[in-house]
């Protein structure tokens, strides 16, 4: 496994040594000791799983504290553009985001700490996304901020992407502004 750092700190790129031959392929999708090491030491209490078709965005989600999640993040069928945005309001990086493809392809997993907004747009159909999170789901939390929202500048690659009502009803990111 290679851990690869992003120019914005704590968000991290995890790429599997993936082996395979004519039969298919191997690769350890999770190794708690190899990335406590490098510095991801989580303590993972849900997994979720989305299926979506081609220009669903999901996003950009994140439990207000003391309910805030770390994601680790991989696709498992089809492919995604995921985002990340930092809501930490002492950081260098502050209302910044990265963004990386995940594919069922690249088997690259992306590493999302508490403190982050996260959502992804879907590239194609029948795309199966997989989330292990540090904490639990807790309704009354849960936050959206606006997936297109001008203060930001994501460039999804999209203008009319499908929504939930939901992500539809998302808020400005200066409303959240000192949360974290």
């Amino acid at each position: 496994m290679q851990i690869i750092k992003t120019e914005i700190p704590d968000l991290l790129i995890i790429q599997p040594k993936v082996f395979e031959d004519e039969r298919g392929y191997f690769y350890e999708s999770y190794n708690k000791k190899l990335l406590a090491e490098n510095g991801l030491d989580a303590n993972f209490v849900q997994d979720n799983q989305s299926m979506s078709q081609k220009g669903v965005l999901r996003g950009l989600h994140f439990q207000a504290p003391p309910y805030t999640q770390g994601k680790l993040v991989s696709v498992i069928k089809g492919a995604v553009l995921d985002v990340a945005v930092d809501l930490r309001k002492n950081s260098a990086t502050y209302g910044k985001h990265y963004s990386i493809e995940l594919t069922e392809k690249n088997k690259t997993m992306f590493w999302v700490p508490e403190g982050f907004a996260h959502g992804f747009l879907t590239l194609e159909n029948n795309t199966i996304f997989s989330y292990k999170c540090t904490n639990y789901y807790h309704k009354d939390s849960e936050n959206s901020i606006l997936w297109n929202d001008p203060a930001l500048s994501i460039s999804w690659g999209i203008q009319d992407p499908v929504l939930s009502e939901k992500d539809k009803a998302g808020k400005s990111f200066t409303e959240f502004e000192g949360m974290f």
